[in-house]
């Protein structure tokens, strides 16, 4: 113990810095982002499922798998805030992959400058950070994709039986996570690579068996619940069909391909850790060519085949493909030092000063962040924000106790995401408040909410400005309160369709 202490005391202490700088820039103002709209359905199922026993499999109903949901459903009612519950599962999903990160990165290089500094580039990075403090089902894919890769990596050098389990329950956790952990099925047998003799083959192949066993074993457990045929279904309607490669393979690859390594990366990667890639993999290709082969497939191969078949293709959905690209940007500490002087410091110290002050904009005023276009879009500016739905909850709280708890009904655009899921996200605890949606378009008021109305129930609508189709004074709602979303850009389409910025709108009928 003691020789380990003497051998491992800086690393420790570096390694406990990076935890606690990582861990502190994830929690601070944790809320300070709106709820996403799918935020507020998970979070939304994960309190239904924990409510009511026979609902265990709701996330199947619009064909998702349910980990993640499973996990917080255990604790979201023990904390008073549902966005903060989901989002620190996030977070701790976040850490989780810097370990897993450390954990590669010295398994494959045994350098802990490597190491260290992989975890660093990961915590400190813009887009890393800002996928760590959503409550979205991404950076839980993430940390398990990288403890598959390490348990993949011992159990091809060691073929050892209890790893390829330990990689096999690693593998069905992600398969019940999120549909692209299929991408770790794939690469699985990438990790022969390592192997140094070829007899050695017949024996990988037989441990990688009982790991997609395992794993698959734990992926039908779906089957208990109804609706485990919309996965697929609905894996359809994100997918274009593989005819696609021999009709138009350009389109949306090529697109596809420029939004990753001309907009997300340089813009929230930032831009010097491509550097900082390409020098490691300049001076570490010829020593470590297995290592790089290795990690690199895991980051292109996904990458590759997303920007070919993927209809809807998000940053978000490159995230779990981030950590070993991480890890080969680490590796510029294995090059030779004239080298690490003359470049490599140059762009380590333009990382750190601009991922700080991307993240410090992230972690105090998001709208004045940089973000790509769709993140700025779909985030800030759009419907799928939930700008003011917390302030119309606790309006409805305090409004619930000053009639002494009689029922109170609140009527919302669309019937499914940001709303009502926002509203009844936060309305959890009180069942006397009813949240009803009532459609996208509105036009007039709904007959269910005059209905309430003449009944003698405080009656209220939530509705966002570009789906009020007409003048609300001539449908007589009262306006209680208008809570303006991040401007839109003027070069924008949306600023031209419907204006500089959306407003969701609190009426009360009257």
């Amino acid at each position: 113990m003691k020789k380990f202490l003497e051998e491992w005391r800086w690393t420790i202490v570096a390694g406990l810095g990076i935890f606690l700088l990582a861990l502190g820039i994830r929690i601070y103002n944790l809320t300070i982002l709106p709820v996403f709209v799918d935020e507020a359905i998970y979070i939304r199922w994960a309190q239904v499922m924990g409510a009511e026993p026979t609902l265990r499999f709701l996330p199947l109903s619009d064909g998702k798998q349910p980990l993640f949901m499973w996990i917080l459903m255990f604790y979201v009612r023990r904390l008073a805030d549902p966005l903060f519950a989901g989002r620190i599962l996030s977070v701790a999903s976040g850490i989780g992959t810097m370990l897993g990160i450390f954990a590669v990165s010295y398994l494959l290089f045994r350098n802990k400058f490597v190491s260290l500094f992989s975890t660093i580039l990961y915590a400190l990075s813009p887009i890393t950070l800002f996928f760590d403090r959503l409550a979205l089902v991404d950076s839980l894919l993430a940390m398990l994709g990288i403890w598959i890769l390490f348990f993949g990596i011992l159990t091809a050098k060691r073929r050892r039986l209890d790893l390829a389990m330990i990689t096999g329950f690693l593998l069905g956790a992600a398969l019940l996570t999120k549909s692209p952990a299929i991408f770790f099925v794939l690469l699985l047998p990438a990790a022969g690579i390592f192997l140094k003799k070829p007899k050695d083959l017949l024996k990988l192949g037989l441990l990688l068996l009982v790991t997609y066993g395992i794993g698959y074993a734990m992926y039908n457990i779906l089957r208990l619940g109804p609706n485990f045929n919309l996965i697929s279904s609905r894996n359809r309607d994100y997918v274009l069909p593989f005819s696609r490669l021999w009709t138009n393979f350009r389109d949306p690859f090529i697109p596809h391909l420029k939004d990753v390594f001309l907009k997300w990366l340089p813009k929230i990667g930032p831009w010097p850790v491509l550097m900082l890639i390409a020098i490691g993999l300049l001076t570490t290709a010829r020593k470590h060519w297995r290592e790089i082969i290795f990690l690199g497939s895991w980051f292109i191969i996904p990458i590759l085949i997303q920007s070919e078949f993927a209809k809807v293709f998000t940053a978000r959905y490159i995230l779990f493909t981030l950590p070993p690209l991480f890890i080969i940007a680490g590796a510029v500490f294995t090059a030779p030092r004239v080298v690490l002087a003359k470049w490599g410091w140059v762009f380590i110290i333009l990382f750190a000063i601009t991922s700080l002050k991307f993240d410090y904009l992230l972690l105090t005023d998001p709208a004045r962040a940089d973000l790509p276009r769709s993140e700025r879009s779909g985030y800030l500016e759009e419907w799928t924000a939930g700008d003011g739905i917390r302030e119309i909850a606790d309006f409805l709280k305090h409004q619930s106790l000053a009639i002494n708890h009689q029922k109170i009904v609140v009527g919302t655009e669309g019937y499914f995401g940001t709303l009502p899921d926002g509203l009844q996200m936060y309305l959890n605890e009180n069942p006397e408040i009813v949240v009803i949606g009532v459609g996208i378009s509105i036009k007039e008021i709904p007959v269910g909410l005059l209905a309430s109305k003449k009944a003698g129930n405080p009656t209220f609508l939530v509705v966002n400005k570009s789906r009020l189709g007409t003048d609300p004074d001539k449908l007589g709602l009262t306006l209680l309160a208008a809570y303006p979303k991040a401007l839109r850009p003027p070069g924008d389409r949306e600023f031209f369709l419907k204006g500089p910025q959306e407003i969701l709108y609190f009426f009360e009928l009257k």
